[in-house]
């Protein structure tokens, strides 16, 4: 009473949707890798930012500072300004992409448990069928064992 083995035919497809998600999965690890390193630029562009305000607040209270030093300083903070805010923005263009990636992982996922499930359905109903067709060769056996039982009286 062996078996025929479980063949699902949509396996190369599985296999091909499992595939797609670990792509996603990478993808989106690198897409916050990324991001952390976004972080770090905003943050040292916040700091550079701030020490630029602090060493103009200093170099306005000094008494020897001229109209254009005063103009450089400014110059200089600005330039900062602009340098934080061109952090802040591309760290918000890098979560977008985090969040993007973290969309089509979540539909990767989708798409490979569906033919998960739909595997195991197909699975549990291989076996039933299985057991059906052993249930009825074994009530088979029994019957003719009855038999040869019956007509050997």
């Amino acid at each position: 009473m062996t078996r025929p083995a479980f063949n699902f035919r949509l396996e190369r497809v599985r296999a091909l949707r499992e595939r797609f998600e670990e792509m996603a999965k990478e993808e989106l690890a690198a897409s916050l890798s990324i991001r952390l390193k976004g972080e770090a630029m905003l943050q040292a562009a916040e700091d550079l930012h701030s020490e630029a305000q602090h060493a103009r607040r200093h170099a306005v209270s000094a008494s020897d500072m001229t109209g254009d030093d005063l103009v450089a300083y400014q110059a200089y903070v600005e330039r900062t300004e602009r340098g934080r805010e061109a952090a802040a923005l591309e760290l918000d263009r890098r979560d977008a992409e985090v969040d993007a990636r973290r969309t089509a992982l979540t539909a990767a996922a989708r798409d490979r448990q569906v033919l998960e499930r739909l595997k195991e359905r197909r699975r549990r109903d291989h076996s039933r069928a299985a057991e059906r067709v052993d249930g009825a060769l074994l009530d088979e056996i029994a019957i003719v064992r009855h038999r040869r039982a019956e007509g050997a009286r």
